[in-house]
């Protein structure tokens, strides 16, 4: 597995990553552990989580993910070593479970979100502390047209940032990173870094796969030129990209069996355009999951690809197709998929 540098830090990620979401929910501890010791075999180092996990969300299991990855850690004195551990911070609008319902990325609620993660997690640091979503109000999970307004209850970014910096000083987080952002924010975080001496963001966690190429029109350029890595996640659309749904489909135990919240990708073009793309796939003789996920991890902006899975054998499935590259004639035709029906699900 080839590993990648977290933008300008030290630190090296592997081009796949392990997304833990649903431990604690679709799959149980044992099952859990026994995915990241199949991840860790197969040359990947870097576990993703977030206090909010598991999903869906609910105030039974919030918290439990970052539980069971510490009763891995647990095992064996010598695990924390082995991975890159990257959590995440909610912003406002959390589930009200959490802080009662006062969430926000201001100084009482970081500090109070990181030692409960390093508590449930079983360590003193993280390597990656992300900020789920942003305090301000912008265009996330799929939502279009933005629509400005000033909020004078926004926590600013400035605050933000600075809290950041004494939880990097303080040595419970090596880097910070960014999720669910924009542009203007990825901006606005590097200008504050370079003019007030605060941490460089070197990530941002945000959806991309063949159903959702948005990152492509305006991130892409700034991840490159501020080397700001992209950790992708969704390479696959949630399941979509299998197949799975196609026509209304919902089997059971599946993501959209079990959540209560609509799909992003359960859109009026995504049926279309999932079926373009294993038209493709048979062409050239591809398992559809290995060359979507393909796709985005050899993108040039990509630091690491995200994949989840209820079990075993689903990680044993994606993984089989790890070190497939796509050949120029495939993306050009992955490309005229994406001309004819571009990002059905944003």
């Amino acid at each position: 597995m080839e590993l990648r540098p977290l933008g300008l830090s030290a630190i090296r990620v592997s081009s796949i990553s392990l997304g833990t979401m649903t431990f604690g929910s679709q799959t149980s501890e044992a099952e859990s552990h026994a995915q990241i010791d199949l991840a860790l075999d197969r040359g990947i180092n870097l576990l993703d989580a977030a206090e909010m996990y598991p999903a869906p969300p609910s105030a039974e299991t919030q918290g439990a993910t970052e539980s069971i990855i510490g009763s891995w850690l647990a095992k064996d004195r010598g695990n924390r070593g082995r991975v890159v551990l990257a959590t995440k911070v909610v912003g406002r609008g959390a589930s009200p479970w959490i802080r009662d319902g006062n969430a926000k990325l201001d100084r009482a609620n970081i500090v109070a979100a990181l030692d409960a993660s390093l508590q449930r997690l079983g360590t003193d640091y993280v390597d990656l502390y992300q900020l789920h979503w942003p305090d301000r109000k912008n265009n996330r999970f799929g939502e279009l047209d933005y629509k400005h307004h000033d909020d004078p209850h926004e926590t600013p970014i400035e605050e933000t940032l600075g809290v950041l910096a004494e939880l990097v000083d303080a040595g419970k987080v090596r880097a910070v990173g960014l999720s669910n952002e924009t542009p203007w924010g990825v901006a606005r975080f590097l200008q504050l870094a370079e003019t007030a001496g605060l941490p460089r963001v070197v990530s941002i966690q945000n959806p991309y796969s063949l159903l959702n190429r948005s990152f492509d029109v305006g991130l892409a350029e700034m991840s490159i030129r501020e080397q700001v890595g992209l950790l992708a996640y969704a390479p696959i659309a949630a399941g979509t990209l299998t197949g799975k749904y196609l026509d209304g489909a919902v089997p059971p135990a599946s993501r959209r069996a079990i959540d209560y919240r609509k799909s992003r990708y359960a859109t009026a073009r995504a049926d279309a355009a999932v079926r373009s793309y294993h038209d493709v796939a048979r062409r050239f003789g591809l398992d559809p999951l290995h060359m979507s996920l393909a796709f985005v991890h050899h993108r040039p902006f990509v630091a690491s690809a995200i994949i989840g899975a209820t079990d075993l054998g689903q990680l044993q499935h994606a993984l089989a197709g790890a070190d497939l590259i796509l050949s120029d004639e495939i993306l050009q035709a992955l490309d005229a998929v994406h001309v004819g029906n571009p990002n059905p699900c944003p």
